[in-house]
């Protein structure tokens, strides 16, 4: 799905401790909400990673691109910047950067 995807976000609480997957390979940082809403800001350098999900997510592809398989799904489908994704909560994805660093937004639902 095509998606606008922010530029920015105001008035939110970034947490200064990165959390680090993969060897330093996916590396995030939380910004929380006044609501509560709660968000990550990532990168993702070139490799192959699998993610299980205990929330539904959403997640938006700020630059470069990813190859992105769901839990349950036979084929993996490419995202690049503008492009989104869900992947329902208690699920899963497996990820693949091949090339540049793919920068993403991952939202919490639910």
């Amino acid at each position: 799905m095509t998606t606008t995807i922010p530029t920015e976000f105001r008035n939110v609480t970034a947490i200064a401790k990165a959390n680090v997957y993969f060897d330093g390979k996916v590396v995030s940082h939380t910004i929380l909400f006044p609501a509560g809403e709660k968000k990550t800001l990532g990168l993702i350098y070139p490799g192959q990673f699998y993610f299980g999900t205990n929330q539904a997510e959403r997640m938006e592809i700020v630059a470069g691109e990813c190859s992105v398989k769901l839990k349950g799904e036979a084929q993996a489908r490419t995202f690049a910047a503008g492009q989104a994704f869900e992947v329902p909560a208690k699920s899963g994805f497996d990820i693949e950067v091949r090339q540049g660093i793919c920068e993403y937004i991952c939202s919490f639902l639910g």
